[in-house]
């Protein structure tokens, strides 16, 4: 790739001014070679593995963003699913995830994800105790990320493992009552999951990958947003379209231009950019305020789904045109916790759960870092869970959630995680309950669109 000079003089007017950073470097890292019939030796292999690969990731990644003058936030690690890997080995599952926090913590990622399990159609006896162990394990940790993928299109919903993941999700919660519930938010149920994903907490290196690979998130609502505001106020929505899509093409470049510096100089081959509009509690580096930034009083009210549709639209086609490599889910983010503007829609009513499920429809993920009354029970959850898979699965997209019942929260209060995390208003639920249907099982079959051979 060459670079003229305009083009790097803007990159860095956007990361001096305008909050660009690359979000995340994440190392996609196999350990299928790493699984045995002891859970001891399964541990001692993924740990050696791990320092083999990661040991030189945070020293590059830093150097590398030292010498070209961009923010690069974290780095990361995404690892084969670890159920897979656990599958015939005897022993508690957990004594593996405490090792590999164990391993994030001391090659000096922020996070390490893939404590994860691909159950969209069914679950061996040896994924249930897996699934069981997420809890323990998350609460248990402070880096390690876990993630079920419990739906595609081509198979449908696995309703009997969306009903354990509402378990999990109360049950996580409560392990952790006196952080506000934090371990939820480490873990995220997904439908059409994607292999290549470097965004925590869904990360996880997928079957199909290489042995290691150099995966980057780049980043840029406060880019956009700084742009929209400039913008005139009567502008056509097709020329707001264009202004969008032209920056996402230079966040595009920016990105990739790290991802495969770094894959050059640790000897791993470079994978994809994932260019998602993912918002910090910094104010101004908000997909919230880009939306009000198109002509509305608030995020949330009547219009924005389709506003959001052209965002995320824009953005994968700026993506497109700027790099053959862009992958991972590509749009925009929309977690309340993490967004300033998000949090004040959420507490002045203009943001509701109902909403966040609509943008779900048209966005990269879906109810994300949402909090809600950690009275809500476990079919509750489920439900919310099962309404967004059904999302992702009809339209052939990736869906999401990550939510988080809060213990001993009500309606309207305030709950701080700190750092990205920020901080997250409780959101009301439906009052009225989805316990029976819930409780049926079974699987939801797939769309007739899915008969695609």
């Amino acid at each position: 790739m060459e670079y003229s000079q305009s083009e790097i003089l803007q990159t860095v007017a956007m990361t001096e001014m305008e909050h660009l950073d690359v979000r995340t470097v994440t190392l996609g890292l196999s350990l299928r070679d790493c699984a045995s019939e002891s859970m001891g030796r399964t541990t001692e292999r993924v740990l050696a593995k791990i320092h083999r690969y990661a040991d030189r990731l945070v020293e590059t990644v830093d150097a590398i963003g030292d010498e070209f003058g961009i923010r690069i936030a974290n780095k990361r690690i995404a690892i084969t699913p670890v159920s897979m890997i656990t599958e015939s080995a005897s022993g508690d599952p957990v004594e593996l995830a405490r090792a590999i926090d164990r391993a994030a913590a001391e090659v000096g990622v922020d996070f390490i994800g893939g404590y994860s399990a691909l159950v969209h159609k069914g679950a061996t006896d040896s994924e249930r105790e897996f699934l069981d162990s997420i809890p323990e394990a998350l609460s248990t940790t402070k880096r390690l990320c876990s993630s079920v993928n419990v739906a595609t299109t081509r198979a449908g919903i696995n309703m009997d493992a969306v009903r354990q993941v509402g378990i999990i999700i109360k049950e996580a919660a409560e392990r952790t009552s006196s952080e506000g519930g934090l371990a939820c938010a480490k873990f995220v149920c997904f439908a059409n999951s994607v292999e290549d994903n470097p965004f925590m907490a869904g990360a996880f290196h997928g079957v199909g990958e290489p042995e290691a690979v150099i995966n980057v998130g780049v980043s840029g609502p406060g880019v956009v947003n700084y742009a929209m505001k400039r913008a005139a106020r009567d502008l056509p929505l097709q020329e707001v379209a264009e202004i969008i899509k032209k920056l996402s093409f230079k966040l595009s470049r920016a990105g990739e231009l790290v991802g495969r510096e770094a894959a050059r100089r640790l000897g791993i081959p470079f994978g994809i950019i994932d260019l998602s509009l993912a918002p910090t509690p910094v104010p101004g580096d908000s997909v919230a305020n880009i939306l009000e930034a198109m002509g509305f009083e608030r995020a949330g009210t009547h219009g924005t789904t389709a506003a959001l549709a052209l965002l995320t639209d824009a953005v994968k086609k700026g993506g497109a045109m700027a790099s053959g490599s862009v992958g991972g889910m590509s749009g925009a983010f929309i977690p309340v916790s993490e967004d300033a503007g998000m949090i004040e829609a959420a507490q002045l009513g203009a943001l509701s759960l109902d909403k966040l499920e609509a943008w779900t429809s048209v966005c990269s993920v879906g109810i994300d870092m949402v909090a809600v009354p950690g009275s809500t029970s476990a079919e509750t959850i489920s439900a919310i869970i099962a309404d967004e898979m059904a999302i992702g699965v009809m339209n052939n997209k990736t869906t999401a959630v990550r939510i988080i019942p809060v213990p001993g929260r009500q309606v309207g209060e305030l709950v701080e995680f700190g750092g990205l995390l920020g901080s997250a208003p409780i959101m009301a639920v439906n009052a009225f309950s989805s316990a029976d249907f819930i409780r049926r099982g079974g699987r939801i079959p797939a769309p007739i669109h899915s008969l695609r051979n």
